[in-house]
């Protein structure tokens, strides 16, 4: 039993998968970058409030709301760690950010999923190491586990 991998270039927002995952914050509030484009097309209003309810997550954690305006039935919440020149434990704690969403997603009935790469924006995480252990982690769970994955990586 095991799953797909792929990695694309397209709107995570527009994406008719089950589940999406979010960049987030530690405090899940509206961010910018892709976590504001999430947060702008699901509903801002309504997703806040979904969000406060769940907040604070530590580092690696995930958790998960509806997508509500989004095509996707869920959004999967995980707060990457900040890159500080990979000696404060950061590869550790982005794999966590795959792994804990997956796990999530297959737990709530997911057959496919979407990332971002997370920790790659204003996180300052180097794009092709976030890409590795990305790739690393999203593999290791697919070996055991039938889910369509998706990787967005922008250009």
């Amino acid at each position: 039993m095991t799953g797909s991998f792929s990695i694309i270039q397209q709107d995570i927002t527009t994406l008719g998968v089950d589940a999406i995952v979010n960049a987030a914050n530690t405090a899940l509030l509206m961010g910018r970058g892709v976590c504001g484009a999430i947060f702008r097309a699901a509903g801002p209003r309504e997703l806040q409030a979904a969000c406060d309810k769940l907040s604070p997550i530590e580092t690696g954690e995930a958790v998960i709301t509806s997508g509500f305006g989004l095509p996707a039935k869920y959004i999967i919440h995980t707060a990457g760690p900040v890159w500080n020149g990979g000696e404060q434990n950061e590869e550790a704690l982005l794999r966590n950010c795959y792994a804990n969403s997956l796990r999530l997603a297959v737990e709530n009935g997911c057959k496919s999923i979407a990332f971002p790469l997370i920790s790659s924006g204003i996180y300052g995480y180097p794009k092709e190491d976030a890409i590795k252990v990305a790739t690393a982690a999203i593999e290791d769970f697919i070996a055991t586990e039938k889910i369509e994955v998706y990787l967005i990586v922008l250009p």
